[in-house]
């Protein structure tokens, strides 16, 4: 991966780049290099990120909307932070170009998944909280996050089947079905591969390590399909 790309896109001076090629590198390329000596994976930074994001969103929210009690902030907290919103941040920055991948996480389209482009921007945040501290943590989401924020954005984040379901509500085109078609792997790698059809014509496949994300993953990719995601 380039770092000096990252960098300049970015606006940021990395302290300590193995930091960020950790963020970057999923489970899936370090199970591979059993073998050698395997590279640290992105999951602790994830877990670390995860923290940070939800201290830092919730400053921005408390002093931006004084006004609002703490239900309608924790729910727009949850609005910021969800899955969908965390996979579009990542997505527009190229993150999922830049990440470290095992064979088969590739060949099933795992730099598109939603639920890894996630967890790889909340691994971001944990790996520059630790490079920059809590102020360059803050910059960051500044810039990328808290710009986009206002009521209108966040009415417009919700998650990818609701969202499918809504537009073929809108254009009263037929009934929405969902199908697990595949899954494999042992019981605590399990990979499902799921598939949504709209009066039996597929539009979109996904896979996940869980029901529930390979059907949004699904939803997702008919969203593309059919360009209203």
């Amino acid at each position: 991966m380039d770092l000096i790309e990252l960098e300049e896109q970015l606006g940021i001076s990395i302290r300590n780049p193995e930091l960020f090629r950790q963020a970057f590198t999923h489970t899936s390329f370090a199970h591979e290099r059993r073998d050698e000596t395997p590279p640290d994976h992105n999951e602790r930074l994830e877990f670390l990120g995860d923290a940070v994001l939800e201290l830092l969103v919730s400053e921005h929210l408390y002093h931006r909307y004084p006004e609002k009690n703490e239900g309608e902030l924790t729910r727009m907290r949850a609005r910021v932070v969800c899955e969908p919103s965390l996979a579009q941040f990542a997505e527009e920055l190229g993150f999922g170009q830049l990440v470290r991948l095992g064979k088969g996480e590739e060949m099933t389209g795992g730099r598109q998944r939603p639920a890894l482009l996630a967890d790889l921007f909340e691994a971001f945040v944990g790996a520059l909280y630790l490079d920059q501290g809590l102020e360059g943590a803050r910059r960051f989401l500044q810039k990328v996050v808290f710009t986009r924020i206002d009521e209108d954005w966040l009415s417009r984040i919700i998650d990818a089947k609701t969202r499918l379901q809504e537009v073929v509500q809108q254009e009263r085109t037929g009934s929405l079905t969902y199908r697990i078609v595949d899954e494999w792997g042992p019981a605590h790698d399990r990979h499902f591969v799921a598939e949504v059809h709209l009066d039996g014509r597929r539009l979109g496949r996904g896979t996940g390590r869980s029901k529930k994300e390979a059907e949004q993953e699904a939803a997702t990719m008919a969203l593309k399909e059919l360009d209203r995601f």
